[in-house]
């Protein structure tokens, strides 16, 4: 039995020998992280420069592209690091704080996904009250919320598991994953499953509640309402909706890659499905709202084109 004190990396096993391949890989990832470095600060620069923008919808699409940037630089920094590397070990430390890095992000995502929900549910639904429900002071608990409460709670995951007892340090990924330290555990980890069961189920039921809900109340404002009602629905809701489903997907590719058998599946077909929700969506988002959104559009030709 060894303790995961005495443990100083984790070694990850997914990487293989791609010999003098390695340097495109390395240019081609390194050139997704500066589109999505650059795509997201775009935007974010945008929003916040321009006064027509300081409204609830593009602050949270701003605290959304905010979490982009930060999950992106949770994993693109090692993973280029580990490209180059002939020997493929992580610090502990290093390892868990990106563990730390990719599960908050993930969770920020959702919560962020679900404000924006109850956003675009007050606007169709309530338009003429939209301004005093969704008020300076509540768009900034909301984001305050959808960023401290997963914060604190992948705190207690990562503090469960980093006092585990662990057998080995052989991570079958290319990036650091808590599910796959808890594998390794030969200490019994009753309390961090049911936490994480707990959690878990908190999470999916609440976001699912706080987007089902009022996206079931706008198709019944779009089913009773006017043509131009309808028309106003589909163009504010249709970016989120998509970007909900491309993100949800990526995390279900990631968690049943987890927990079941996926020897059968080609290897490098294995790593993208894994990595899609952290790779994609930094880049999927700025790109769907920047091209849906009216005023970010015209915004964005103004500085890079010089349109007037």
């Amino acid at each position: 039995m060894v303790n995961s004190t005495q443990i100083s990396y984790f070694t990850l096993s997914a990487y293989f020998d791609i010999g003098i391949s390695r340097y495109l890989f390395f240019m081609i990832v390194m050139l997704l992280y500066i589109l999505i470095v650059c795509a997201n600060l775009l935007l974010i620069v945008i929003i916040c420069m321009n006064r027509s923008l300081h409204e609830p919808m593009y602050i949270f699409l701003c605290s959304l592209f905010v979490n982009e940037l930060y999950g992106s630089t949770g994993l693109f920094p090692m993973l280029l690091v580990q490209i180059l590397s002939d020997i493929h070990t992580v610090p502990a430390s290093f390892c868990f704080l990106q563990i730390f890095c990719l599960y908050s992000y993930a969770n920020v995502e959702f919560s962020n996904l679900a404000v924006m929900s109850y956003d675009r549910y007050l606007a169709i639904c309530y338009p003429l009250q939209y301004n005093t429900r969704m008020t300076s002071n509540k768009v900034a608990i909301l984001i305050a919320l959808s960023w401290l409460f997963p914060f604190l709670a992948i705190v207690v995951v990562i503090s469960l598991s980093a006092s585990l007892q662990l057998c080995g340090n052989l991570i079958n990924k290319v990036y650091c994953d808590n599910y796959s330290i808890i594998k390794l555990a030969c200490s019994d980890t009753t309390v961090i499953n049911i936490y994480g069961i707990v959690y878990t189920f908190t999470i999916v039921l609440g976001v699912v509640i706080l987007i089902l809900y009022p996206y079931v109340k706008i198709l019944k404002v779009c089913f009773s309402g006017s043509k131009q009602t309808r028309q106003k629905a589909v163009r504010t809701c249709t970016p989120h909706l998509a970007s909900l489903l491309n993100f949800s997907f990526g995390c279900f590719f990631e968690v049943a890659q987890g927990r079941f058998n996926m020897n059968s599946v080609p290897n490098m077909l294995r790593i993208f499905l894994s990595s899609y929700f952290i790779t994609c969506q930094p880049l999927f988002n700025p790109v769907l709202y920047g091209l849906q959104m009216t005023k970010i559009r015209g915004l964005y030709k103004n500085i890079v084109f010089g349109k007037r």
